[in-house]
């Protein structure tokens, strides 16, 4: 009885943070990657072209690179942290070790995409266009879902998101019911 309710305690929490997250619609993760991410991305571009910022713009050889909020891809990270906190089973410790794990995983591999499509952009390779709207499109899923597999496998995690939330409420329900009908 006392784990049902810690493990019920536990379920609350996780979605009620994933709740108040959603409520402030990605703006957490906008303000903490945006500066990080332009600043990140306008340092590498400093070490080969003479570059300067102005407000979310990098200027190089008069070409302008806007960072907007989809570059800082705040979306994706809202994601691995639905996918971290709808998951049962996982000690605070170890769950806050993936969500680090995660978080800078993606943010690296987001500046070297932001990096990499730059570089594109300013030599003006005909394969800019396709390549940045693959990464938009389709990379940004891949990156995410390839994050979480890994993020799985070496934090060795067995639960499932959502998943064994339900069907962890199930088998409380029934034992539950199975008590009522024996008094």
């Amino acid at each position: 009885m006392k784990r049902e309710i810690s493990s019920f305690l536990d379920m609350t929490i996780r979605y009620a943070i994933l709740f108040i997250v959603g409520i402030l619609n990605n703006a957490v993760f906008y303000l903490l990657f945006t500066s990080l991410t332009l600043n990140s991305v306008y340092f590498l571009l400093r070490l080969f072209f003479d570059a300067s910022l102005v407000s979310n713009i990098i200027i190089i050889n008069k070409l302008p690179i806007e960072i907007i909020g989809s570059c800082v891809a705040g979306s994706a990270y809202f994601l691995l942290l639905i996918l971290n906190l709808s998951t049962r089973g996982i000690e605070l410790k170890k769950r806050l070790g993936m969500l680090l794990f995660s978080f800078v995983l993606l943010f690296v591999i987001n500046i070297m995409r932001i990096f990499l499509l730059s570089i594109m952009f300013i030599s003006e390779q005909p394969l800019f266009d396709i390549s940045h709207r693959l990464f938009w499109y389709a990379g940004s899923t891949i990156f995410v879902v390839g994050i979480w597999f890994l993020s799985v496998k070496l934090f060795k995690v067995k639960e499932i998101p959502f998943y064994s939330d339900i069907i962890s409420l199930l088998k409380n329900s029934r034992r539950k019911i199975k008590r009522l009908k024996k008094h």
